[in-house]
């Protein structure tokens, strides 16, 4: 039998994004067993007679309030009865037959309960994008990364990475997930409200035994930061507080007090770069980050016992036994193919 597709786009305020690419994913996207949503988070511009008048072949689930990226999503996908969901960012062009080879991969194996695309950049499409590039890992201290991408150094596309390989996690601008694994490990965590949820929601799934797989059979166009810009303090604050909350949640007890020791040490170096920048903003962001994360604690450790499969954690230094810190800073390898494994 066909499985069902449930193409999920999260909508807040976005009816110009929505007006430029939903097209391509109407095109693209067409078949019985497939079914385009947009969940809206209760905008307030004309986002919803925009779908109503131009896109009546979309399903719309009107959310009425801003729940933000990771409780969004879970109360849209909790409505829909589907196989595969398939997390699309509004700002994303799809192209023909990307959604072929990430649900060939899992229907062929059931271990797979995700699947990344490739990940271009919508403005300058020879080049990876910085969400998600080719694939997410971790390094030993929890910092993410791509193939195609670390920090801000953005590679071009040159089909370097043109394998299917098993990642660390796929991007929440475009992910394929099996809809009855994304429900038993709780959907991504609410708490999170943007940023870095994917990483967790994939970590939980790594720590249960699933497997997490890049394939580069399937092409999709990001423009990304359409919601916040990198330089936000906001965002700022969600990548620095969230990272610690992942770690918290999903290390190996074996390795959660050094590395979050280790981590205290680089954000306080982080602080201080900041402070020289005069970035009274940014370093609020950081205090305030870590303040949160202290007051966390205990649901944290509550979550951190519901994460682990009969008490396995998997650990990021299973694809990366380094620090992408030191290896970018120091040694100066800004690529990934640079990287000594």
């Amino acid at each position: 039998m066909n499985p069902k597709i449930a193409i999920v786009i999260l909508n807040w305020n976005g009816a110009k994004l929505l007006q430029q690419f939903l097209p391509s994913v109407i095109e693209h996207s067409i078949g019985d067993f497939t079914e385009i949503y947009v969940a809206d988070n209760g905008s307030t511009d004309y986002s919803l007679s925009i779908l109503q008048q131009n896109f009546p072949e979309i399903r719309v689930l009107d959310l009425k309030r801003n729940y933000g990226f990771a409780r969004g999503y879970n109360e849209a996908l909790k409505q829909i009865d589907s196989d595969y969901y398939v997390i699309l960012n509004s700002d994303v062009e799809v192209t023909s037959g990307w959604l072929e080879s990430p649900i060939r991969l899992m229907e062929t194996d059931s271990s797979i309960a995700a699947v990344q695309p490739k990940i271009l950049s919508f403005q300058q499409k020879s080049q990876f994008e910085y969400a998600g590039a080719a694939g997410g890992f971790l390094d030993r201290f929890g910092y993410p990364f791509c193939r195609g991408r670390i920090f801000n150094e953005v590679e071009a596309d040159l089909g370097q990475y043109d394998d299917s390989i098993d990642i660390f996690w796929a991007t929440g601008a475009c992910m394929f997930v099996r809809a009855g694994k994304f429900h038993e490990v709780g959907g991504f965590d609410a708490d999170f409200w943007a940023h870095m949820e994917e990483i967790d929601l994939c970590w939980r799934l790594r720590n249960r035994g699933f497997r997490i797989v890049f394939t580069p059979e399937s092409t999709v166009y990001h423009v990304g930061g359409g919601t916040l810009s990198y330089d936000n303090p906001q965002k700022l604050f969600l990548n620095f507080r969230n990272n610690l909350w992942l770690l918290y949640k999903n290390l190996p007890a074996n390795q959660l007090f050094y590395i979050l020791s280790v981590r205290m040490i680089l954000d306080a170096v982080a602080a201080f770069k900041l402070l020289a920048e005069f970035n009274l903003n940014g370093i609020r962001s950081v205090l305030k980050a870590h303040y949160q994360f202290y007051r966390s604690l205990p649901e944290l450790h509550r979550k951190r016992r519901l994460g682990g499969q009969n008490g396995h954690f998997s650990s990021p230094a299973e694809k990366l036994p380094r620090s992408i810190v030191f290896q970018f800073y120091v040694r100066k390898r800004k690529k990934f193919s640079e990287i000594h494994f």
